[in-house]
This record gives structure tokens, sequence and C-alpha cells, in this order.
């Protein structure tokens, strides 16, 4: 009988080479890993899986805190107990920075000093805890360093331009990503797209826990990222040591901004001062990227609508989402190196033709409150667009001439009208589509194959808006029906419906025989009606069903009829009376909100269902089933 602990293994070949040499065999031997590398978790034990230690709690840190400071001298007095839990909170869970601050107060902490004294302190101390924390930091900055030279060569500008975004922002994997592209970070491989490449890093940062994940899909790949505070620091300072970006912001003893930009290839604004910094008429020549990410976007005078590109004609990447503009800034068709640009104007109705310059756009991102975008820019002529994103339907002009949009593979959102086969035939390698307003139009002409053309399609998002239409509820016209399931995109894995008011009986003739479909959201009245009957086989790959907002009472469903259903939502459905036991078979996870009782309580069956079962198989780990019941449930 033995126990090993091998402590921080850094890389998959560190543990080959060890395992080699342990006795497998020996059944009463056990083995333990740590390791900062989740590949080597997953190497060493491929059946269970590494168990991934977690952020501490608020409570958690606070008891940690208590034992650094206090575990000679007796327990926290009452003065200190408010400002310690707000220094603990502080900490952002992390033990080595609960320890560290730990020290620093316990060194203040003596029963000789006056309470008072000790507690003006501890409340400077949670006042600036980056200034205390800095003083301590020669190990945190070592530990930090020691993965960063870790990291393959074509990661480590990856993980440092993280370091662009404010403090506690909410990272898209979608904005980095096709960031990350546009910067020339990512190389292009062999079978895989760009995207697929830049998912890859992303997910090698994750991997070696240098990001933390936020928000994740119903398939459980990840949505969005934060960088905590410490590992944000250390990215800051390193991209300074190699000019790979700089912050643009105010001194705060002079008011004046810190240096001149004009030696700097990439510049980030996180405050509010843009139009001050702006009025001092700004020359960059060496600047290629301008980022602005804020919480609150911040209004631009017209006056200042030039500004940017006057500033800087090289410019490769403008991200401006937290800009908002008041028109269109003309002069931006004159940056024709721009790779990637992200434009907020509300009342933005039409996208000029002079767009069409811009060759080397990949990424185009247009904010906009208008309902409809009429694209003057001729997006055939711009060979190297991959993502075209926006909320508003674009219209598209028939009669464009070009050869462009082999490499498109984003169209957020497109009217119906120009749905048609030369817009298929020439974006044939699309894999994101959005189309909104009036369905029943050219989409469901049977002569029409726009969707059958799209052989690469895997995202589609079908959004049903006549309300602007109809003068009252009485005059809306719900979708007559979808297209038969032999005409949606053969590849075609994850489908929205939004506001198609369709009967339910079009899930089983149609929806049900998509062979590939994993992931299936139900929106805002997509089906109505009383009763909807799931029986026999269909759905052979769903995955991730949501049913949300609608008027259902009566769900029936088969055991047979969701074979590989892992995760269902429903949310909004007051008057379903309960969800069918036939769904269950390989549910993992159940997620209800805003039900009825009766609903409520069938979902608690299913959780005791699963739970029994999982003890007649003994099951010791791996993936429990889970129920979450949210506040808006009767019970």
């Amino acid at each position: 009988m033995f126990l090993i602990v091998f402590d921080d293994v850094w890389t998959v070949e560190n543990w080959n080479a060890i395992k080699n040499v342990l006795p497998m065999s020996n059944g009463m031997g056990k083995v333990i890993i740590t390791s900062r590398n989740r590949e080597v978790g997953e190497t060493a034990n491929p059946v269970r899986g590494p168990y991934m230690l977690r952020f501490l709690t608020k409570d958690e840190s606070w008891k940690l805190l208590k034992m650094e400071v206090f575990q000679d001298v007796g327990g926290c007095p009452e003065e200190l107990e408010a400002v310690g839990q707000e220094i603990a909170v502080a900490c952002d869970g992390m033990p080595h920075t609960i320890v560290v601050i730990g020290g620093i107060l316990a060194a203040q902490y003596t029963k000789q000093r006056l309470m008072w004294m000790i507690r003006e302190d501890w409340i400077n101390v949670s006042k600036d805890m980056t200034y205390f924390l800095s003083r301590h930091e020669d190990m945190r900055v070592d530990i930090l360093a020691m993965s960063y030279d870790t990291l393959p060569d074509e990661l480590r500008e990856c993980f440092l331009y993280t370091g662009v975004f404010p403090e506690d922002h909410e990272i898209p994997a979608w904005t980095l990503t096709r960031l990350w592209i546009a910067e020339g970070f990512v190389q292009q491989k062999e079978s895989q797209t760009l995207e697929q490449t830049a998912h890859d890093y992303l997910n090698g940062l994750v991997s070696m826990n240098l990001l933390i994940v936020g928000r994740t899909n119903p398939m459980g790949e990840n949505k969005t990222f934060r960088v905590h505070d410490q590992v944000r620091a250390f990215c800051i300072s390193k991209a300074a040591e190699l000019n790979l970006f700089h912050e643009v912001k105010k001194s705060s003893n002079e008011g004046l901004f810190e240096q001149p930009i004009q030696n700097y290839r990439r510049v980030c604004f996180h405050s509010d001062d843009l139009p001050d910094f702006l009025s001092e008429k700004p020359v960059g020549k060496s600047v290629r990227s301008f980022l602005c990410f804020r919480d609150r976007s911040i209004d631009l005078e017209t006056k200042y609508i030039t500004a940017i590109p006057d500033a800087f004609g090289l410019l490769r990447v403008l991200d401006s989402k937290s800009i908002k503009f008041t028109l269109f800034p003309t002069r931006l068709v004159k940056l024709i190196h721009l790779r990637y640009v992200t434009l907020r104007v509300d009342d933005l109705k039409i996208l000029p033709e002079p767009m069409s310059q811009l060759f080397n756009l990949q990424t185009l991102v247009v904010e906009t409150k208008s309902r409809t975008l009429a694209m003057k820019a001729n997006i055939w002529r711009m060979v190297w667009l991959r993502h075209l994103k926006t909320k508003a339907a674009i219209v598209l002009d028939q009669k464009w001439e070009g050869d462009a949009g082999e490499n498109l593979q984003t169209l957020s959102t497109l009217s119906p009208e120009s749905c048609t086969e030369s817009v298929s035939n020439r974006a044939r390698n699309i894999r994101e589509l959005g189309i909104c307003g009036n369905l029943n139009e050219t989409l469901l002409d049977n002569d029409n194959k726009f969707l059958e053309k799209l052989r690469l399609l895997e995202k589609l998002k079908l959004v049903h808006d006549v309300h602007y239409e109809a003068a009252n509820d009485k005059d809306y016209k719900p979708m007559i029906r979808l297209p038969q399931h032999y005409r949606f995109p053969p590849n075609l894995k994850r489908l929205t419906l939004t506001k198609t008011s369709l009967d339910w009986s079009h899930m089983s003739t149609t929806l049900a025989m998509i062979p590939k479909l994993e992931v299936l959201k139900l929106k805002d009245n997509a089906f109505t009606g009383m009763v909807w009957t799931a029986v026999g086989g269909g759905f052979p790959s769903l995955q991730f069903l949501l049913v949300e907002d609608a008027d259902l009472v009566i769900w029936e469903a088969s055991d047979d009829h969701f074979p590989s259903l892992a995760c269902l939502s429903i949310k909004n459905c007051g008057k379903l009376r309960e969800i069918p036991m036939g769904v269950a078979k390989n549910l993992q996870k159940l997620d209800i909100d805003f039900l009825r009782r009766s609903a409520t309580d069938s979902a608690r069956n299913i959780l005791r269902r699963k739970e029994r079962d999982e003890e007649e198989q003994n099951v010791r780990w791996g993936a429990r089933f889970q129920l979450f019941v949210g506040s808006g449930c009767e019970s």
C-alpha cells in the first residue's frame, strides 16, 4: 500500500516520463497529481477526468483570511468584521491573494495598538488592494511568468492581448477570436478554418487556467471569459515590455494623457475620456488597432465623427462598439487596410456603397436599432469578408455583380427577400445564418432551394417578424408552415425558431426528421396549441431542447422520441401541466422556470427517478443528473 503525490506536473510529456516507473498493477496504491495544465489530468486518467479546483466562496475566503490573521492571537474583533469581510471578497476567491493580504493585515494587527487605528489601516488596504499586492508581487509574477514561458509561441501574444479588455470585463469568445484573426495572431492550419484554430487557442488558454470561463452554450462550449485581476496585471506589464498595446488614460495627478501614442501599434480606451483625447487632434502613424471597451457607451459628438479615421490612417482593427456615432463616419471608407470593424449608429438604415472599397475587411459588426439595413455596399466585391453581423435584417441588391462570397461564414440576419439561390450560390460556405422578416415570403417557395444549397450551414435562426405590418393582433399572420425537412441544410446542427406560431404537428413531420440537429430553441410562441404529441422515433441527434414562452398545456412523449436528449430547458410555459417522463431516459440536466406547481412537481419526480437509477447503477463519479428550479416556479 502506498500514496505518492506529484505536485505541479507541467506537461503531458513530464507525466509520460513519470508514469513508466509507477507500479500501475498495484491496486492498493494511489497516485495524486496536481497540475495547472488540464490536459495533464485528462491524460493521466481519461476515464474519470481531473478534479478542477474552484475559486473559494465568500465564506471560505473570510474563513481563510481569519486563519491567516488571527490563528495565533484569537478570534476576529467585532470592529474588524465588516472591513475584513470586504477585503476577503476583494481577493476574488484566490487563496494565494488571501494569504498575501492576510500577512499584511496580521502585521498591522497587534493587541498593543488601538483598535480604531488598526481599522483605519485595514480600510486603507481595502481601498487599494492592487497597491498592497504589488509590494508582495514577486512570487505571483514568477508563477505567472513560468506559465507564460511554457505557452506555445502562437499562444503568447493571444494571451497577453486579453489585457486590452477592462478589469472584470466579460469577454465574448466570438469577439476575441475574430480580433486575434484580424491582428494576425492565428496561423492557418491544414483542414481547419481560422476560426476553428482560434477556438483551439482559446481552449488551450483555458486548459492552462489562464482564462476564467464565464457563460457556456447548451453544448458546453465556452461563450464568454474573464481574466483574473492578477493575470490581467501580468498581461499589461508584459505587453508593455513587448510594445504589444497601450491603454490611453489620463494621469491621476495632472489630468493629462500620460504618453504620446506615436510609437504604439495598438491603443485601447476604457475610460470616458475619449472626446477629450480626440479634441487634442492626435496623430498615430504607427497605430494599427484602435479598441474601445466599456460597459457604458460613449456618445460621440458630431464634430468628432471624422477624428478617428483622420488620426489613424493605417488602422487594421477598429472596435468602436462602445462608441455611439450620431452619423455614419464617411471617412471610414478611406481606411483601406481595415480587417475588423465594429460600428454603432442607432438609426443607421443604409450601409453606403463606398464601404465596398474595404477590400481587406474580414469582420464587420453593425449595431443599430433599425429593423432593416439596406446594403448599398457590394459584399460580392469584398473578397476577404468572413463575418457580417447585425441584428437588423440585411437587404441585398440582387443586381450586384462580383465573384466574392466564398469566404463568407456568418450572415447573422438576412431579410427573406434576400434569400435567393443567387445568394446561396455565392455564399455557399456560410456556416451561421439568421433570417428575420415575413418568412412566408420567398422561403416557402417550393422552387426556391436557398437553404438546401447551403451545405456547410450549421447554425440557423428564423424569426417571423411581421408585427410591424399588422395594425393589431388580429391582423397578425403566423408562419404557414416550415420548409420540408429535406429543404433544410444537410449539416444543420443548431436551429432557433422565434415568433413563428406554428402548429405542434410540424415538430414530428419536419423538425424531428432533420438527422444532424443537436440544438433546438423554441422562443416566443414558436409553436402554439394546447397539445404536443411526440411519439415514435424522432430527433435522433438532438441533445438540447429549449421551450420558452409557449401556451402548451399537454405534452406527451415516448421513450424513443428523444434518444439523445441530455439537456432540457422549459421557461415561461405557465399552462403546462407536467413534463413527460418519456424525455428522462438520457437526460442529464433539467432547467425550469415560471411553471405551475404540477409541472414543477413532475420535474422533481424526474429527479427522484434519475437518482434512483444512478443508485442502482452505482454511479460513483461522472455526470450526475441536475435539476435547476427557478424562482418563478410555483411550489
